[in-house]
C-alpha cells in the first residue's frame, strides 16, 4: 500500500526578515578622511590590535592583525567593550583615545604602546600595515 506523502505546505511560504532596532550604542565603522591610531600590545610585547579614531564621522574602530593566538584575539575582547563604553557615555572618538593613552589599568594583560600615537590616512592603512602582503 503505497501512501503519497503532501509536501507541508509551511514550507513553501516566504521567509520574513524583521531587523530588530537596538544593540548596544558603536561608533562608525567608516572613516571620512585621516584617523589617529595606538598601538596595542600584551603583557609579553605581542601587538594585539590597533584603536582608531575619527571625529569627523563619529568613527572609531579595532583592527585585529593577522596571525594572533587565541589568548591574544580573547584580550582584544576588552579593547572593543572599551570602545563600546565610550560610545555609550557620548565620548567623542579622538576624546576616547586621550583617554586610552593616559590609563588603561582597569584592562589586565595588555596595553597601549607609549608614545604609538600615529595618524593614517584611513582605516585601511592600517590594515595593511597589520597585513604588508
Amino acid at each position: 500500500m503505497s501512501r503519497e506523502q503532501r509536501p507541508n505546505p509551511r514550507l513553501n511560504e516566504d521567509l520574513l526578515f524583521n531587523a530588530a532596532p537596538g544593540g548596544p550604542p558603536r561608533y562608525n565603522r567608516v572613516a571620512q578622511g585621516s584617523v589617529q591610531y595606538v598601538r596595542v600590545a600584551a603583557d609579553n610585547g605581542v601587538v594585539i590590535g590597533y584603536v582608531w579614531a575619527n571625529d569627523e564621522g563619529e568613527a572609531a574602530g579595532w583592527v585585529v592583525p593577522p596571525g594572533l593566538g587565541a589568548a591574544e584575539i580573547n584580550a582584544g575582547a576588552a579593547w572593543l567593550r572599551k570602545l563600546r563604553d565610550a560610545k555609550g557615555r557620548g565620548i567623542t572618538p579622538t576624546a576616547l583615545l586621550d583617554e586610552l593613552i593616559r590609563d588603561t589599568s582597569d584592562i589586565q594583560g595588555s596595553r597601549v604602546v607609549p608614545d604609538s600615537l600615529s595618524e593614517a590616512p584611513n582605516p585601511d592603512a592600517i590594515r595593511r600595515l597589520t597585513n604588508p602582503s
